[in-house]
């Protein structure tokens, strides 16, 4: 019951407290929906020409800003991609990079053409899919974790979701009734919680955190604390830097800054060594590496155990030792090289079994 409720807790909860604010009272400012279908401008149709009554020289001018957008554009799509198909997914169906990448292509010059938003990537709406997809086993020993099996990979879900979001254009007398402070927490909500497992926010916590109370994280075994603590201070300043950016009238050029971490990235190499760098900023999950680590810790162990009870230490056995060679004739001259020892002038010494000894 938990896990349905948890699938659909994003509808619950716009349900719940638009009902509460009806309840309440309060006059919360309401999402703003135009009362009909229609274009935005009077002035213009559902067509837009491509050459209108503008100069010649804008068409020209408007490559720049294309070409930012394209850059936009194109990372945003393929980021969210890769997130989508790493492989603690477990996905079993092609990844599509390039066949999403080719429709988002057609849909922005339809788009275009008939002045509509631009059609973007929506990474957070598509971890919470995946997320409400996975599949996990049934436990009921108590205590027992459930463990990952993978993803229900269907097209009925995603054919819902892109069906009720063109249906949304009919449906503004009642999404003018939704409160925007509800948007704006569950928005917040989805943000914060897709943020869960990033190492970036591990990294950063660990600023502020004692040694003895840091958790056992794989880069932590491998990686001096001071260089993660540089690899991190780098990354929070490109993300600083990013958001002053996109806040300022420059925001224009924020593809070219995303752009521009590619090379900052590849800087890196000559700052870190590439052991650190596997271990702080790689494709393979967190998780993944550091199950495979105490597998073969365990396998380890386990194989010192076996040889730890066959192991002759009160017989050691050393390559090094000289042996010593005796011959057959020698033997037969004395045979007993102990009789020595058991000549009668010399006192003998004996045991008695009954000692305390």
């Amino acid at each position: 019951v938990r896990k349905l409720i948890s699938d659909f807790a994003i509808i619950l909860t716009i349900l719940l407290f638009c009902g509460v604010d009806a309840l309440v009272g309060v006059d919360t400012p309401k999402l703003i929906v135009p009362s009909e279908f229609k274009p935005t401008s009077p002035q213009r149709g559902w067509f837009i020409p491509p050459f209108g009554g503008n100069p010649w020289w804008v068409y020209l001018a408007a490559a720049l800003p294309a070409l930012l957008v394209t850059i936009l554009i194109f990372m945003d799509q393929q980021i969210t991609a890769v997130i989508v198909n790493r492989k603690e997914h477990k996905l079993k169906k092609g990844a599509g990079y390039h066949l999403d990448l080719f429709w988002v292509a057609i849909l922005m010059i339809l788009c275009s053409f008939m002045g509509l938003p631009w059609y973007v990537a929506a990474t957070v709406i598509s971890i919470a899919h995946i997320d409400s997809l996975k599949m996990e086993t049934q436990t009921s020993a108590p205590g027992e974790q459930p463990k990952f099996l993978g993803v229900r990979e269907q097209r009925v879900t995603g054919i819902f979701v892109f069906l009720l979001t063109g249906l949304s254009v009919f449906m503004a007398p009642i999404l003018k009734f939704i409160p925007m402070p509800v948007l704006y927490g569950v928005f917040l909500y989805m943000g914060v919680a897709s943020l869960n497992g990033v190492q970036f926010m591990d990294r950063l916590q660990l600023l502020l955190m004692p040694a003895k109370h840091q958790p056992d994280l794989i880069y932590l075994r491998h990686v001096p604390q001071r260089r993660i603590h540089l690899f991190t201070f780098i990354q929070a300043l490109c993300l600083a830097l990013l958001w002053i950016l996109k806040s300022t009238v420059a925001a224009i050029i924020f593809p070219v800054m995303i752009l521009a971490l590619v090379a900052v990235r590849k800087a890196m190499d000559y700052v870190f060594s590439q052991h650190d760098l596997s271990y702080l900023d790689d494709v393979i999950p967190e998780k993944d590496k550091k199950k495979k680590e105490d597998e073969k810790k365990k396998k380890n162990k386990k194989k010192g155990s076996i040889d730890s009870e066959i192991d002759f230490s009160d017989y050691p056995y050393h390559d090094n030792i000289p042996s010593i060679k005796i011959s057959m004739d020698m033997m037969e001259q004395e045979p007993m090289l102990g009789d020595k020892s058991l000549d009668r002038d010399e006192p003998q010494t004996f045991l008695n079994p009954h000692s305390p000894c």
